[in-house]
């Protein structure tokens, strides 16, 4: 993304992400609504869920490789998004189990940065997100 000039940073952003598949995890349907558009413009392909344990069954049936990386909601009801982290890492498969998980939550303390990575998420995004900074963050684990 850096390397693109102002100009030309949505089609390099496009070209970047084209293709890859993302498992958005959001219990706001408004939140949901506007990721899914702000990542479908840059190219990716989203796979949306309401809460931790759709995300956790999604992971366990969808097909091996599918899921390139997954944007998890924190405060969710049914299950939050930390036992989610913690059961997709203990999936069989260590493909699935070993897939990057980026918090995306309104707690935007240094300790609720710390939680996240303690969970095994690989990064932690505070709410409202920032388009730019999420793209970076993304590009990092892709």
């Amino acid at each position: 993304l850096h390397l693109c000039d102002r100009r030309q940073r949505q089609m390099c952003i496009r070209d970047r992400f084209k293709g890859k598949e993302i498992l958005l995890v959001e219990d706001v349907e408004l939140n949901r609504e506007i990721a899914e558009t702000i990542l479908t413009e840059a190219g990716f392909h989203v796979n949306s869920v309401e809460d931790g344990k759709q995300a956790v069954d999604y992971m366990e049936s969808e097909k091996e490789n599918m899921i390139d990386l997954i944007l998890m909601d924190v405060m969710m009801p049914v299950m939050d998004g930390y036992e989610a982290t913690q059961k997709i890492r203990q999936l069989e498969d260590k493909t699935k189990a070993d897939i990057p998980i980026i918090a995306m939550t309104a707690n935007a303390f240094e300790e609720d940065a710390k939680a996240a990575i303690e969970v095994g998420m690989n990064a932690h995004m505070a709410k409202p997100i920032r388009i730019e900074s999420l793209y970076e963050i993304i590009e990092r684990y892709l």
